[in-house]
């Protein structure tokens, strides 16, 4: 199966393309097939961006295509950036501004008030543009209240992972290792529901 990662963003195709290492798939990047066109995100939900995205490129390429579309949600802020985090600090891409608005917006949020959450849709598109599956993944945390780490990217430098667990727990996403992080982290746990999917796709696929 030869699969398009439908995504700008080199850091996330580098995540995808490092995930889907251990499945039966190829991957290419837009850059690989001579681009993409660009597809206004208008949805409500990632799921709707991350499907429009996936079923665009599939269209133009004649590909299955993979789509993301993920962000941070914060309790305090009612749900903000969501589908903005992408361009919460007003320019599309720039994790510094986003960052530095988050904490702008959070300065008098107290530590116990600043739950937050990763969520990724991933959306599965046929080579007509059909979508044949959406899937998503969440991880629950904190927001911090200055940047720690030197990894990751996004809000990977404020965002503490607060679920039970041994390893990562307490833990900046920008300390952890890339297969640490894709142990845990929104887009890891959505794309290990496709690949629960992947082979009964590939079966009933001409």
């Amino acid at each position: 199966m030869e699969l398009l990662l439908a995504t700008g963003n080199t850091h996330k195709a580098q995540e995808l393309r490092d995930m889907l290492s251990e499945l039966p798939v190829t991957v290419f990047t837009p850059d690989e097939v001579g681009g993409l066109p660009e597809v206004i995100e208008d949805g409500t939900t990632f799921g709707e961006n991350a499907a429009k995205k996936a079923s665009s490129a599939a269209l133009h390429t004649g590909r299955w295509s993979l789509a993301d579309d993920s962000g941070l949600c914060v309790d305090a802020l009612g749900g903000a950036p969501g589908i903005h985090s992408a361009r919460y600090g007003g320019t599309h891409g720039d994790d510094q501004g986003n960052n530095h608005k988050l904490l702008k917006e959070l300065a008098q949020v107290p530590d116990d008030k600043r739950n937050a959450a990763f969520v990724c849709a991933l959306a599965l598109a046929r080579p007509n543009g059909e979508i044949e599956t959406v899937l998503e993944g969440r991880t629950e945390g904190r927001i911090l209240n200055q940047p720690e780490g030197e990894g990751g990217f996004g809000y990977d430098p404020l965002f503490q992972f607060t679920e039970p667990n041994l390893v990562q727990t307490n833990r900046c996403f920008a300390s952890l290792t890339s297969t640490e992080k894709s142990a845990v982290s929104h887009r890891g746990r959505a794309l290990r529901a496709l690949g629960h999917e992947l082979f009964a796709i590939l079966e009933r696929s001409p």
